[in-house]
C-alpha cells in the first residue's frame, strides 16, 4: 500500500541512496579541479619528516586534504551538512611530536577551504565550525603529554552571519579553566541552529515519550559572535 507512510519511507530512503550513489563517481573525482586548487589544499604535499609514531595516521594527511576538498564539491553541490573527521588529536604523550604534525596536516587544507569557499561566494551560506571533544590540560601528563580538560578550549567559526575577528569568553592565567564568557555545548549548539534559522527553544523530536530539545533545557545564544 502507498499510503502506508511506513513504506513510502522506506521507499524513498532507498530512492534516496540511490541517488547518492549514481551521485558519488562524479563528486569524488577530484581531476576537473585545477593544479592550482589541489596545491592550494595540499593534495599532493610529500609527507612531513615527522609521519611516524603514535597518532600519525598514514596517509592522514593526503586524506584530510581529499576530504577538504570533497566538502567544497558538496556544498557546491547543495549537501547541507557536511563533517570532516580528524581524529589523531588525543596527545596524552609524544605532544609536541604529534602535535607538530597534526597542525601541520590540517592547516592548509582548512586554510584553503575557507578561502576556497568565499572566492565562490559560497561563503555567504556556509557555516564552518572547528571544534574538538576538550581541550588539554595546562600541565603534563607523564612525561610528554596532556591530559583531557573539559574547563577551557577553543571553538571557532566562520561564514554565514559570523562576525569576523569577533572573540568570546577567556580563560584563567593558566589556561585550565574558562574566567569570562563561559559557555557550554548548548550555547555552541543554540548558536549554530539560530545561524540556521532555527528557535532551538522550538525545535523538538519525541524520544522515549517526551518532546526533547536538541539543547536539552540548556542553550543561549552566543550574540557577540553574530554579525
Amino acid at each position: 500500500d502507498m499510503q502506508d507512510p511506513e513504506i513510502a519511507s522506506r521507499i524513498e530512503s532507498y530512492e534516496l541512496a540511490f541517488r547518492m550513489q549514481t551521485a558519488a563517481p562524479e563528486l569524488i573525482d577530484l581531476n576537473g579541479e585545477t593544479a592550482a586548487t589541489q596545491d592550494a589544499y595540499g593534495v599532493n604535499r610529500a609527507q612531513h619528516p615527522q609521519a611516524t609514531g603514535r597518532g600519525h595516521v598514514a596517509n592522514a594527511q593526503l586524506s584530510f586534504a581529499r576530504n577538504c576538498l570533497l566538502a567544497r564539491r558538496m556544498v557546491e553541490r547543495g549537501v547541507r551538512f557536511v563533517n570532516i573527521i580528524y581524529e589523531a588529536w588525543d596527545q596524552h604523550s609524544s605532544l609536541e611530536a604529534d602535535l607538530r604534525y597534526n597542525s601541520w596536516v590540517v592547516d592548509q587544507p582548512i586554510a584553503a577551504l575557507i578561502k576556497d569557499l568565499k572566492q565562490r561566494g559560497l561563503l555567504e551560506t556556509t557555516i564552518v565550525i572547528f571544534s574538538g571533544e576538550f581541550g588539554r590540560t595546562p600541565f603534563s601528563q607523564g612525561s610528554d603529554g596532556r591530559d583531557h580538560n573539559r574547563g577551557t578550549f577553543v571553538t571557532w567559526l566562520a561564514g554565514a552571519g559570523i562576525q569576523a575577528g569577533a572573540t568570546h569568553g577567556k580563560s584563567d592565567d593558566l589556561g585550565y579553566e574558562a574566567a569570562e564568557g563561559k559557555t557550554m555545548c548548548y550555547d555552541l549548539h543554540a548558536t549554530a541552529l539560530h545561524l540556521l534559522g532555527i528557535d532551538h527553544t522550538k525545535l523538538t523530536y519525541y524520544n522515549n515519550g517526551i518532546q526533547r530539545r536538541l539543547t536539552d533545557v540548556h542553550g543561549e545564544v552566543i550574540r557577540p559572535l553574530l554579525a
